[in-house]
């Protein structure tokens, strides 16, 4: 069922990415009210009606164009943890992220995207990363490589002694242990920053313009559309203990993904140093 899919015509799903985000999300960009906004866990962690309405959208289209799949959304699994565990189940899953980049939606800021990815049995068979108030929309295939608006991607790689620029992730969502990793990385040969939206850092390593991120979360709706994406576009990624991402979870903290594999085992040095 899975590859009879994939080797069909993908432009449905593109089509259903583009309608939720016309249909619930921009329209409500600059535009929101106050009630619409809700702090979750944190100050840095907000959901919005966008948010929720957008997933419900996508959740009834992606299901339609594949009978027999489930979602695994990030508003789904805060109402329900227990919902996460489909990633690892034996159903084709399609793994969304609304609105990544809450607080630059909420501010009035372009920098946000839609996350979609399909996966089977903790493996990512394709993705679709879309901007909507930038209208840019990249997608990846495994082995069939990464694009953006139909024009391939491809991450190339810094020279060996560049200052690498890294996107880090925020204070607030990292422990100790892991602020002491990310120590690593402010010294010199690294120029690091807070990340933006993850979907649209991903997507800055898969054009070249950006060397690599240093997440400390392993929220499957925040990555694996965009690790998809820079590893048809050449990219690498590894966790703490020198081991691929993986989106069913269990990963050690922090993790990289970069342009290419020298630029990955850099930052992850760094990590462990």
């Amino acid at each position: 069922m899975i590859d009879h899919f994939l080797s069909g015509d993908l432009s449905d799903v593109e089509e259903a990415v583009r309608k939720a985000a016309a249909a619930e999300i921009m329209p409500r960009f600059r535009q929101l009210a106050a009630d619409e906004v809700v702090q979750k866990s944190g100050p840095h962690d907000l959901v919005t009606t966008a948010d929720r309405l957008a997933e419900e959208h996508l959740t009834a289209a992606l299901t339609r164009l594949l009978p027999g799949s489930v979602v695994v959304g990030e508003e789904a699994v805060h109402a329900d943890p227990a919902v996460y565990e489909a990633v690892n189940g034996d159903a084709p899953v399609w793994i969304v992220d609304p609105v990544d980049g809450t607080r630059q939606f909420v501010r009035g800021e372009e920098g946000f995207c839609t996350l979609v990815a399909l996966a089977h049995r903790r493996e990512l068979l394709a993705s679709w990363t879309y901007a909507p108030a930038l209208d840019i929309l990249a997608t990846a295939t495994r082995g069939g490589g990464a694009r953006l608006d139909g024009t391939p991607l491809r991450a190339g790689a810094p020279g060996p002694d560049a200052v690498l620029d890294i996107a880090m992730s925020h204070p607030d969502y990292t422990t100790d242990a892991q602020k002491h990793a990310l120590l690593g990385l402010n010294v010199p040969g690294f120029r690091p920053r807070p990340c933006g939206s993850a979907g649209l850092e991903y997507l800055a390593i898969a054009r070249g313009a950006l060397d690599a991120v240093a997440f400390s979360w392993e929220a499957a709706w925040d990555h694996a559309a965009g690790l998809l994406m820079v590893t048809e576009a050449g990219g690498a990624h590894l966790t703490l203990d020198g081991e691929p991402f993986r989106i069913g979870g269990g990963n050690a903290l922090p993790f990289t993904a970069a342009r290419d594999a020298a630029t990955a085992r850099r930052v992850h040095e760094a990590l462990r140093a």
